[in-house]
């Protein structure tokens, strides 16, 4: 079915190309399509197309990579170009999904229904650019989808709709991604149909109270500090799957674990970080507040592994102690 609105969008990864696609295939006209520069990427650091921009090409939609949108900013004449582009490009809302570049005032006030972000949590819980990490290595329960009418502050525009799924126990940064980004998309897809038939959608101020911020995650997050309780390392395990990868340094050498489980019962009380027991079931780490049996582990150069696959090819031994980050 053919709709009649006609949709700018920006984005750059997997979360942000699930809805577009969604909002081609419900039919919607999209004339323009913004997204990030070609980066460098892989072993051999080839410059790698955004997989809203693969998703483009397959499907002959127009593209811009602007660098920046500031007239400001140190490109001053790309971004110039760019929001001339915008401007001629004839539509009637903007639908933005980590784009990852700052967009200015003078850009949200192009399209004449302004420009919609789809949030990966539940506003104003998670501003900012890694909600969902953030909530996973926090212990929340629940997350989801917010609709937002962007303004010029970090996420802090009027709400227009949101959707909530529960965070599972089992859940990593990867899987909570994939069920987020159907969800965005399937919400956007219904926001798009009602501001078409009604010719508006109605918003609400986020509430003051509440309010968190979800910080781009670093590198150096990534080490394990042992003397943390085992439930809140298990978290920041799911949470840093698949980047940055948790890690923990063992004689000298990052051992990366994907996956990890508390053990609740009688644990031997040892110093944090050692090994006190090594066995094809996993390996089990002494932390500040109980123990972790990891299951999932990956040496420099190698693959993620099951312990039992490590184990043949790693000698771990009862009494080793991983350094404390």
């Amino acid at each position: 079915m053919t709709q009649s609105l006609r949709v700018v969008f920006a984005g750059t990864p997997e979360f942000a190309a699930a809805a577009l696609a969604a909002i081609h295939a419900a039919g919607f006209s999209v004339p323009l399509v913004l997204t990030q520069p070609d980066r460098p990427a892989g072993r051999g650091m080839k410059l790698t197309a955004s997989p809203v921009k693969r998703y483009a090409l397959e499907n002959g939609l127009k593209i811009a990579q602007p660098t920046s949108l500031r007239r400001n900013g140190k490109y001053p004449e790309e971004a110039s170009a760019a929001i001339d582009l915008l401007r001629t490009t004839p539509h009637d809302v903007m639908v933005v999904a980590a784009y990852g570049l700052i967009l200015p005032q003078e850009v949200l006030d192009v399209a004449p229904h302004g420009s919609i972000n789809i949030h990966a949590s539940l506003l104003p819980r998670w501003r900012g650019a890694a909600p969902i990490h953030r909530a996973i290595e926090a212990g929340d329960v629940e997350t989801g989808i917010t609709l937002m009418q962007m303004d010029a502050g970090l996420d802090t525009g009027a709400m227009i709709r949101e959707a909530r799924i529960p965070i599972l126990p089992a859940d990593t940064t990867a899987t909570l991604h994939d069920r987020l980004a159907q969800l965005g998309a399937d919400l956007i897809v219904q926001a798009l149909r009602d501001l078409e038939r009604d010719g508006k959608l109605p918003s609400t101020p986020q509430p003051e109270n509440g309010t968190t911020y979800a910080e781009k995650i670093a590198k150096h997050e990534a080490a394990l500090d042992w003397r943390r309780p085992a439930d809140v390392l298990a978290r920041q395990i799911r949470a840093f799957d698949p980047f940055p990868g948790a890690f923990g340094t063992l004689d000298g050498v990052a051992v990366k674990i994907w996956a990890a489980e508390v053990i609740t019962g009688d644990v031997p009380t040892k110093e944090p970080g050692t090994l006190v027991d090594v066995s094809m079931d996993g390996v089990v780490v002494s932390c500040g507040e109980g123990a972790l049996r990891l299951t999932q582990l990956q040496k420099p150069g190698g693959k993620r592994l099951s312990v039992r696959e490590f184990l043949a090819g790693a000698q771990f031994a009862k009494g080793q102690r991983f350094a404390l980050a």
